[in-house]
């Protein structure tokens, strides 16, 4: 039996590796706010499970085994379609679903996992466009066009938003930046200034600390 905190670590180097490409033990430190240390201790504990679930040397980072993948993928099924649950049947709102998935995401049984897929028609990607991996425990590819790289002229189409910070989901929503919103993009100011928007009859200054978490397509 894998434990929550083993679920949650092979679920964040999966999140990681999505991402960043390279996992280091600094940004598993980061991304589930522990010690560095400690990040050390459970890797090397992961490294010498049998079945092995992560291969590990130091300064060279962290990847997950074929044994790491299938659990955090299943972790991540779970998560991601009990967001996707909370938002389509019981009216969460975006920036509020990840924590309750975080709850829910270790305990839920495989047939009420199977349950929910089945009530919202086998879905490929939850509230924030984060594609769910499948039973079988494959998962697409996910967009990777970030909203930085779009030139002005350009109308795109907001394909998912990396990013579970309640306040910064609250922030795009205020702004009409939601799940596949379609946005104009009318201008960018010089020396890697802001990227300006229009959505909704409205005009917007994005910063790329903003436009680098947005990920879009081409309209």
């Amino acid at each position: 039996m894998v434990s929550h905190a083993v679920e949650d670590y092979l679920k964040a180097i999966y999140e990681i590796e999505e991402d960043f490409g390279a996992v280091t033990t600094s940004l598993l430190a980061v991304h589930l706010d522990v010690r560095p240390a400690s990040v050390t201790g459970m890797v090397q504990k992961l490294a010498k499970a049998r079945p092995r679930l992560v291969n590990y040397e130091s300064h060279r980072g962290v990847t997950l085994t074929p044994a790491g993948r299938k659990i955090a993928l299943e972790v991540i099924r779970h998560h991601r379609l009990i967001e996707l649950y909370l938002a389509e049947a019981l009216g969460y709102e975006w920036d509020r679903v990840d924590a309750e998935a975080e709850k829910l995401e270790h305990v839920i049984s495989e047939e009420f996992e199977d349950k929910i897929a089945a009530l919202l028609g086998h879905p490929t990607t939850d509230p924030h466009g984060d594609p769910i991996p499948t039973k079988e425990g494959t998962v697409a590819e996910p967009s990777r066009r970030t909203l930085t790289s779009s030139q002005p002229g350009e109308t795109v189409r907001v394909a998912r938003v990396r990013d579970d910070d309640p306040a910064f989901l609250r922030y795009l929503a205020e702004l009409g930046v939601t799940l596949n919103a379609v946005l104009i993009v009318t201008d960018r100011t010089p020396f890697d200034g802001p990227l300006h928007i229009r959505v909704g009859g409205r005009t917007h200054a994005l910063g790329r600390g903003v436009t680098d978490k947005i990920f879009v397509e081409l309209e």
